[in-house]
This record gives structure tokens, C-alpha cells and sequence, in this order.
């Protein structure tokens, strides 16, 4: 069976639209979530993690230049932009083709342009833009993509799912490289959704810690670049190793209380991944920091066999990016891989998880050769995937 290789990436969130920046601000302490006042998002201040919009569109200008687009910028929903860039930060380094019927392009979200459904908004663009078929196919084209996207959605989830799903195609020889990417934005919809389960935190989220009271929601997206060719034979690779699925059909929105599907997920990828909790360098999972959930992730960790290794959380620097988590968190643990970095988990101070988890509580340098990302989600789906350096 082929190997597949990580070749590109990029993070947007609001600590950088680079993944240089986002790892800089992380290795500093900075903290991308701020008492937001915008009555066009919530009523009442709110703490949320927002990408400002005059980079945004400041860079995307760039980018249309870049490609030599003559479409103006108010033709792209916000969304859109955020995987544009994405998209082009991660490829525009690599000397590849990505046009040809040998590359798949995978798009994971959860709401997409979720906006348009707001009445300011919906003169704006077309009705279909609501779609995620269309959304999607409006990035791909932009990049000349020959294949129709593969969109996945399946709640927190969906960026794991998507870099699964290329990384199972590559493998069986349907495609040679994948451009994977992710992204959702926030809107009235998305916060008073969280907010009527009353799980957002009045301050930022505070993940695996005793004082924690909920969760901080975010936006942002992130794009990796899979390949079945390594760029050069001088120096080692991050490859994806194994990953697997589950769920534990407990309820739509509350996780399940024994941990018991999440560790499953994790236990198939480490073996898939022919790797020992004892070969692991450190886990990046989910942490929410809403009480239930870090909970139950806890619990998953032991099972699993897994309570000795180090795990951070990361939604502590930019929020909960829900569709775009998966892909964000797992560009951020390959740099913590390529680095032999450990980054801690910002917010937390004494442990308020029921299993002896080894919470980063500092920034460490370690040498690691492997790491694992996990999630879970709504209706009770669970992932996790494996990262190796070699």
C-alpha cells in the first residue's frame, strides 16, 4: 500500500492567516479570543475568536491578483474567501499541478454559508449559494480543480473525516494528491444555536480544567496538502499512518459517559498505524472544556490505554472552529510534530477531568516521531487520526 505524505498546509484563524503566524502567536501565549460587542452576531458581548476582516479582505485582494481574477471580491461570500486563501497559501509553495483528474479536492464544513441565510444577506448572492454543493464547487473552480469536490459534514468531526476520506482514496491508488481543506464562519445562527444549550463560556474556554464552565466558539479554516510522492529523499516526512471512526448513538447532542467509542476510534487508528501508546508523542484532542465532553474524553484516554501521554487541547488559542477544527488542529499538531515541540493547553491550570490525564501545561521540547488528533461530535460521531514523522 502507497504512503501518503503531507506536502502543504495553511491555518486561518484569528491569530494569523498563515500557519507561520498561528504557531508564533501559540508559541507566545497570545490568545485569539475577545469580548466580541456586535448586535449583528449576538445581542450581548460575547467572548468569541474572529478573524479580522480587513486582513481578510486585504489578502484576498492579493490573491485574486495572484491568480489574475478579475471578479470582484464582494462576488465571494466570506466563507468562500477564507478557503480561497487557504487553499492558495498551501499550494502556492508547491510545485505541483493540481489540475489534472488525478487530485481530489475534499471540502469539509458544517454550516457553509450559513450567513446567506440571515434577511441582510440573502439579496446578496444567489439562493443555491446556500448549498454546500455550490459553495464548494465556487472554490474549486476558482483553482481550475478537474474533479467535482467531495464535501463531507458530519458535525465537529467533518476536517478528520475529510483528511480520512483522501487519505483512504490515495491509498487505494484512485488519486496521487488530495487538497484537503475546511472552514466555517460565525453568525447569529451558529452562536444563539450554542448559547441556547447555554454550553458558551462567559470567558475563554478553559479545556480539561476544574474551573472550566463551557466553550468558546470560533472561525477559521485550514488546508492540507496530501501527496503519494515525498518532495525529497534528504530529510524526513510527515505522513498520515492510520485513522478510523466511530459512533456511540448516546444522544444528539451529549456525549457518550463511559468514553468507550471515542477510545475505539482511537485504538483502530493506532492500529492501522501499527504504533503503542508507548510510541505515541502526544495527543491533540478535542477539548471543548464544556464539563461533559472533557469528561468523557478523559475517560476515552484511559481506555485506550493512553493516560500516560501528553494531550493538549487547542481551542483554548482560537475557540471551537467546528468543521474547520479537524483540519486546523491537525495542520497545528504536525508543526508540534516537525518542530519535537509540545504545545501547552492555553487555559488550563488544575485538572478537573476524572482520569489522571497528562495535560500540557507548558510549552515543552520532546523528542516525538508520532502524534494522534481526536474529536467527537453531535450525534455521537467520534474520529481520530494519526500522524508519523519518518
Amino acid at each position: 500500500m502507497r504512503s501518503v505524505y503531507i506536502a502543504g498546509h495553511n491555518i486561518i484563524t484569528s491569530l494569523g492567516i498563515t500557519t507561520a503566524e498561528n504557531m508564533a502567536a501559540m508559541e507566545a501565549g497570545a490568545i485569539g479570543i475577545r469580548m466580541t460587542s456586535n448586535p449583528r452576531l449576538f445581542p450581548t458581548p460575547i467572548p468569541l475568536s474572529l478573524v479580522d476582516s480587513g486582513v481578510l479582505e486585504e489578502k484576498f485582494e492579493a490573491v485574486l491578483a495572484f491568480h489574475k481574477k478579475t471578479d470582484e471580491c464582494s462576488s465571494f461570500t466570506r466563507l468562500e474567501k477564507f478557503l480561497i486563501i487557504s487553499v492558495h497559501e498551501a499550494i502556492a509553495p508547491l510545485e505541483q499541478d493540481f489540475r489534472d483528474n488525478r487530485t481530489l479536492f475534499v471540502v469539509s464544513t458544517t454550516k457553509g454559508n450559513i450567513d446567506l441565510l440571515e434577511t441582510r444577506s440573502a439579496s446578496l448572492f444567489p439562493p443555491k449559494r446556500i448549498y454546500l454543493w455550490e459553495m464548494a464547487r465556487i472554490v474549486g473552480s476558482f483553482f481550475g480543480f478537474a474533479n467535482p469536490p467531495m464535501i463531507i459534514s458530519n458535525a465537529c468531526i467533518s476536517g478528520i473525516m475529510a483528511l480520512m476520506a483522501a487519505f483512504r482514496y490515495m491509498k487505494s491508488g484512485l488519486y496521487d494528491q488530495a487538497v484537503v481543506t475546511g472552514g466555517d464562519i460565525l453568525s447569529e445562527f451558529v452562536i444563539s444555536g450554542f448559547q441556547s444549550f447555554q454550553s458558551i463560556s462567559p470567558n475563554p474556554c478553559r479545556p480539561y480544567d476544574a474551573g472550566r464552565d463551557g466553550l468558546s466558539l470560533g472561525e477559521g479554516a485550514g488546508t492540507m496538502v496530501l501527496t503519494t510522492k515525498k518532495t525529497n529523499d534528504t530529510e524526513k516526512h510527515i505522513t498520515i499512518a492510520g485513522a478510523a471512526t466511530s459512533n456511540d448513538a448516546n444522544h444528539i447532542s451529549g456525549p457518550s459517559r463511559t468514553g468507550e467509542e471515542l477510545a475505539l476510534a482511537m485504538q483502530k487508528s493506532m492500529t492501522e498505524a501499527g504504533l503503542s501508546p508507548s510510541e505515541m508523542g502526544f495527543i491533540n484532542a478535542h477539548g471543548t472544556a464544556t464539563p461533559f465532553n472533557d469528561e468523557m474524553e478523559s475517560k476515552a484516554i484511559a481506555l485506550a490505554g493512553l493516560v500516560e501521554v501528553p494531550v493538549n487541547s487547542f481551542k483554548g488559542y482560537w475557540g471551537h472552529t467546528l468543521g474547520a477544527a479537524g483540519l486546523i488542529e491537525s495542520v497545528a499538531s504536525i508543526q508540534s510534530l516537525k518542530n519535537q515541540r509540545l504545545i501547552r493547553s492555553a487555559g488550563f491550570e488544575t485538572l478537573g477531568v476524572p482520569e489522571p490525564i497528562r495535560v500540557i501545561a507548558s510549552n515543552e521540547d520532546k523528542e516525538i516521531s508520532s502524534c494522534m488528533k481526536s474529536a467527537s461530535g453531535f450525534g455521537g460521531c467520534n474520529a481520530a487520526i494519526m500522524f508519523e514523522l519518518k
